[in-house]
């Protein structure tokens, strides 16, 4: 081998952002003159330089080059041993190659710093902002978080109160202002406060002071008084406007209206008119129809004779009146009145429940008219009134308690027909002040004639 080199020390300690020198010494023990190169390797290698950067020497030779460490005052030079080697590469010779190793210790620091995201910041109820730390040091650093106002008319609190950091990390804490009094109305008052940070460790460092304001306004905003103003000036201006102006007409209106309808119904129609004109024998003609419908339909026969007489001697517009009033009477009666009531309990949960109300004979038919669905319980389910298997109704039980309905054009069921009545219970009812009855129980009467 025709190269030797050796540091003047393997173990150096170097202060961040400071420089210390390390002698390098390159000995020449071949024949020839030789030149040597240098380059820094490890993680020292960013901050490390060698002056000057190439050497000649001649054969026998000694010469002395300078390593040069300046770990920066930041971050990205981290507390601790930090490993270093110097490659001295002979031009001629590459792979004669010797790397003097070492060590340098870099010391820690610290330095933080911090700011408040926003500074200045409001609300009614409360204020949020956030407080941003950073490490700027070497070395893991703990910071403490504290508070305090410029009089208790506002609480601080911290969502973290210590903070971990470590080299070039930032870390963000939540403080949360409230104040300690409500503001409905008004000016806003304004609450300045400051931050500490401080770190906690064998490091020195001063504490961080970060200055904020928080403004409370007012709940109710500056614009209510006058919006609610406006808008009773406006509820007044509309009702002056009603009474004033809108409620005349529409009574004028009204009236008038009224007085039209009142005329309409006192005027003779053209039909009755021309009945007036008929003559007694009309009217009498009339009454005897009257007479002869009454009597078939088995009524009095006088009432029909007296409406015809009374016709004859006022003229025919009565004796119409008597002869339809009559024969109307006597027409309305034909036919057998009948209705019939039917109850239908079911157990909650249960099989639908089914019951017969009305049978029709057999040699008649049934006119349906008249129907009435009661659930006195306030019972919960379905029940449906069905006719020779045609569901005439469904009903939901929950809806009514009472219900009613009257045909104007009948339902007919034919001879021999039934009318049914099934309930579906789910959930039994309980009537107010009585005990739960145990079954659900609709009733349905139906009215016709046959």
């Amino acid at each position: 081998m025709t190269t030797a080199a050796s540091l003047d020390t393997t173990a150096v300690t170097a202060e961040p952002g400071g420089r210390i020198d390390v002698p390098l010494q390159v000995r020449n023990s071949g024949s020839t003159v030789e030149e040597y190169r240098f380059e820094v390797v490890g993680p020292a290698a960013a901050w490390a330089t060698v002056e000057p950067a190439s050497l000649s020497l001649f054969p026998g030779s000694t010469g002395t080059a300078v390593l040069a460490l300046s770990p920066p005052r930041s971050s990205e030079a981290l507390a601790g041993d930090v490993p270093f080697g110097v490659r001295v590469v002979p031009t001629s010779a590459p792979d004669t190659t010797v790397v003097p190793e070492g060590v340098v210790t870099v010391l820690p620091f610290a330095s933080i710093t911090g700011e408040l995201v926003p500074r200045g910041f409001d609300g009614a109820w409360r204020g949020n902002t956030d407080v941003a730390v950073d490490n700027h040091g070497n070395t893991p650093v703990t910071v403490q978080l504290t508070a305090q106002s410029d009089s208790s008319r506002a609480r601080l609190r911290f969502s973290r109160e210590t903070v971990e950091l470590a080299p070039g990390a930032a870390e963000l804490s939540r403080l949360t202002v409230r104040p300690a009094r409500r503001l409905w109305r008004g000016t806003p008052v304004v609450h300045p406060f400051q931050v500490v940070a401080t770190p906690v460790g064998d490091v020195p460092h001063e504490s961080v002071v970060l200055d904020g304001t928080y403004q409370q306004n007012a709940i109710l905003p500056r614009w209510l008084p006058r919006a609610l103003v406006a808008a009773v000036a406006a509820l007044a201006a509309l009702a002056v406007v009603w009474f004033a102006l809108l409620r005349p007409v529409v009574r004028s209106a009204a009236r008038e209206e009224s007085k039209k309808q009142v005329a309409a119904a006192l005027s003779p129609s053209p039909g009755a008119s021309g009945a007036a004109s008929g003559g007694g024998s009309s009217g009498a003609s009339a009454g005897a129809g009257g007479k002869g419908q009454d009597a078939a339909a088995g009524g009095s026969p006088s009432s029909g004779a007296a409406a015809g007489s009374s016709a004859g001697s006022t003229g025919g517009g009565t004796g119409a009146t008597g002869g339809g009033g009559t024969g109307g009477s006597g027409a309305g009666g034909t036919g057998d009145p009948r209705s019939a009531q039917a109850e239908v309990k079911d157990s909650a949960g249960g099989d639908p429940k089914t019951g017969t109300v009305f049978t029709v004979p057999a040699d008649q038919a049934f006119d349906l008219t008249d129907l009435v669905a009661q659930n006195p319980q306030g019972d919960s389910g379905t029940v449906v009134i069905a006719a020779e298997g045609r569901t005439l109704l469904r009903l939901a039980l929950q809806n009514f308690r009472d219900q009613d309905y009257h045909f104007v054009t009948p339902i007919v069921v034919p001879a021999g027909g039934r009318i049914t009545m099934t309930v579906t219970c789910t959930e039994v009812g309980k009537p107010v002040g009585s005990p739960t009855p145990a079954q659900c129980a609709e009733s349905v009467l139906v009215g016709g004639t046959v």
